[in-house]
C-alpha cells in the first residue's frame, strides 16, 4: 500500500530525528510540566508573606522548599531510574499537589509557623523533578536511536534548548506569580501550580516517550554501582551548577534591595528578567557551537565573563551600569548552564541518567533558596553594597567549578562517555 511505502522509505529509516522519535507534543508538554517547579519558591515566599504577615518567614519557608527539594530530590532521580519516570512521576505529582493545597489552607489558618515551615519542606521534597528527567529521556533517547556525527550535534542542540527553557521558565515563573497574586489574590499561584502539576506533569508522565525509554532495550535494566554517582568528575559538575542557582537567588535579592533603596522596588523583577532573557537566547547559541569546542573549554570561556558582569555589577553607581552588567552576566549564564549539563550527561553512570541530572537540577533550587535566604539578611543588616557583592562570590565559585574540571582525566571523560 502507499502509506506503508511511505512509512518505509529507506532514507527515513536511516535518518531519524529527534523531533520525529519523540512526537510535536513532547515538548509544549514538557516546557508547560517544568513551569510549577519554578513558581514554588517565590508562591510560597509571596502566600506566607501575605498569609502570616512576615517577610523573613517567607524567606525561611522559601529556604525550606530549597531544603526539601536538595534532601529527596536526588532520590526521585534514583527511584526513576530504578522504577521508571511514569510512576514515579505520577506519584509524586500527587504528593507534590497535596503539599500545594494543604500549604494554602495552612498559612491562613491558626496552626503555629512551624506547620507551616512544615508544608513548605514537604512541597520540595515532593517537587516533580521534570526539567532533569526531561534531559535524562532525551539523553537515552538520543544515544540509543542516532548514530554517527549527528549523535553528539543533535545532543548539544538538545542540551541548549532544555537550558534555554528552564532559564526561560525560571524567568516568567516569578513573573506568573506576581501576575496571578496581584490581579487575583496571594493563594492564586498555589492554586495554579496545583493545576499545571496535575495536568502538565501527568501527561509529561504518561507520554510515550516515558515508556519508550524504558524499554530501549528487551534486557533488563542495568545500573552502575551508585557509588559512581559520587565521583570528582559529578561533583564538579553539581558544584558548578550550584553556583549557577547561587548566581540567580543572589542577584535577584540584591537588585531588590537596591530597587528599594531608589523608592521603586516592583522593577527588580523587571531588571532580573535582562539577564534571564539574555542568558535564554545565548543558551539557545551554544547548538551552533562547533564539536570541537570542547566542553572544558567553554566552561572556561564563559565562567570569567560571568565574573566580570558580577564584578561590574558590584561596582556600579547607576542604573544604566547594573544593566549592561545584567546583559553581560546573561551572555554567559547561559551557555555555562548548557555546558555543565552537557558535563553531565557525559558522565552519567550507566542506568544512573535520571539521578545525576535530578543532583544537578536541585542544585539550582538549593542554590537559588539558599542565596535568596542569605543575601536578603545581609541585605538588611549590611546594606545593598554587600548584597551586590555575593553575585561576584558565586560567580567565582562557578569559575572555580571550571578549574576543577581540568583535573578530571581524559580516561575518565572517555569512561564517562561511554556510560552516558
Amino acid at each position: 500500500m502507499p502509506s506503508n511505502e511511505t512509512r518505509t522509505r529507506p532514507d527515513q529509516i536511516a535518518a531519524p530525528t529527534l523531533l520525529s522519535i519523540v512526537g510535536r507534543t513532547y515538548f509544549p508538554i514538557a516546557f508547560v510540566a517544568r513551569l510549577p517547579y519554578a513558581m514554588v519558591v517565590i508562591g510560597v515566599l509571596t502566600l506566607v508573606v501575605a498569609g502570616r504577615d512576615s517577610l523573613s518567614l517567607g524567606g525561611v519557608n522559601s529556604a525550606m522548599v530549597g531544603l526539601g527539594t536538595a534532601i529527596f530530590g536526588s532520590f526521585i532521580g534514583a527511584a526513576a531510574d530504578r522504577w521508571g519516570q511514569r510512576r514515579v512521576l505520577l506519584i509524586v505529582g500527587l504528593l507534590n499537589s497535596i503539599a500545594l493545597i494543604f500549604m494554602a489552607w495552612v498559612v491562613f489558618s491558626p496552626l503555629p509557623d512551624s506547620v507551616v515551615l512544615i508544608a513548605a519542606f514537604a512541597i520540595g521534597a515532593t517537587a516533580p523533578q521534570v526539567a532533569p528527567m526531561s534531559r535524562s529521556r532525551l539523553v537515552e533517547i538520543i544515544m540509543s536511536t542516532l548514530n554517527g556525527p549527528r549523535q553528539q550535534k543533535t545532543l548539544n542542540g538538545t542540551m541548549a534548548y532544555e537550558s534555554a527553557a528552564d532559564e526561560f521558565v525560571f524567568v516568567f515563573g516569578p513573573f506568573i506569580v506576581g501576575l496571578l497574586a496581584t490581579t487575583l489574590h496571594p493563594v492564586a499561584p498555589i492554586i495554579g501550580a496545583v493545576i499545571m502539576t496535575l495536568v502538565f506533569v501527568s501527561s509529561f508522565a504518561l507520554h510515550p516517550t516515558g515508556r519508550a525509554v524504558e524499554s530501549t532495550s528487551a534486557q533488563p535494566r542495568v545500573q552502575a554501582p551508585a557509588k559512581e554517582l559520587f565521583t570528582f568528575g559529578v561533583f564538579v559538575v553539581v558544584l558548578g551548577v550550584f553556583g549557577i542557582g547561587l548566581v540567580f537567588g543572589s542577584t535577584l535579592t540584591a537588585l531588590t534591595s537596591l530597587t528599594n533603596d531608589l523608592g521603586r522596588p516592583e522593577e527588580a523583577g523587571l531588571i532580573y528578567g535582562i539577564m534571564g532573557i539574555g542568558s535564554a537566547i545565548l543558551a539557545i547559541t551554544v547548538a551552533v557551537f562547533s564539536p570541537r569546542y570542547a566542553l572544558w573549554a567553554r566552561l572556561l570561556s564563559f565562567a570569567p565573563l560571568m565574573l566580570i558582569g558580577a564584578v561590574i555589577m558590584a561596582s556600579s553607581t547607576s542604573m544604566v551600569t547594573v544593566i549592561i552588567a545584567l546583559l553581560l552576566m546573561g551572555c554567559a549564564v547561559g551557555p555555562t548552564l548548557v555546558t555543565l549539563f552537557s558535563l553531565a550527561a557525559e558522565r552519567s553512570p550507566l542506568g544512573r541518567s535520571a539521578t545525576v541530572m535530578s543532583m544537578a537540577g536541585s542544585a539550582i533550587i538549593v542554590g537559588q533558596s539558599v542565596a535568596s535566604a542569605v543575601n536578603g539578611i545581609l541585605a538588611e543588616e549590611a546594606g545593598t553594597s554587600a548584597a551586590m557583592a555575593v553575585p561576584m562570590a558565586a560567580s567565582a565559585l562557578v569559575l572555580v567549578a571550571g578549574m576543577l574540571n581540568l583535573l578530571v582525566g581524559k580516561e575518565a571523560r572517555k569512561r564517562d562517555l561511554v556510560h552516558s
